[in-house]
C-alpha cells in the first residue's frame, strides 16, 4: 500500500519512508510511525511522518503490521 492517503497511516505502523536527503537517490528508510505531520487527507508525494527514531520523511510504502 502506498502512503499518499492519510487515513491509511496510523501511529505504530511499520512503514518505508524517503528522507529529504535521500529524495534524489530514492533510498528508503524503515521505521515505526510516531507522529503524522501532514494535515491534508491526501498528498501526492506521500504523507510526512516522524518515526520513533526521530527521522522525518514521506511515506512511500506501508508494510504489513506485525499483529
Amino acid at each position: 500500500m502506498n502512503g499518499t492517503n492519510r487515513a491509511d497511516i496510523k501511529t505504530g505502523l511499520n512503514v518505508l519512508i524517503v528522507l529529504k536527503k535521500d529524495q534524489r537517490s530514492g533510498k528508503l528508510t524503515q521505521g515505526v510511525v510516531k507522529n503524522i505531520l501532514t494535515k491534508s487527507p491526501i498528498h501526492p508525494h506521500g504523507i510526512k511522518v516522524r518515526l520513533e527514531s526521530g527521522e522525518v520523511g514521506r511515506v512511500k510504502e506501508i508494510l504489513e503490521s506485525q499483529v
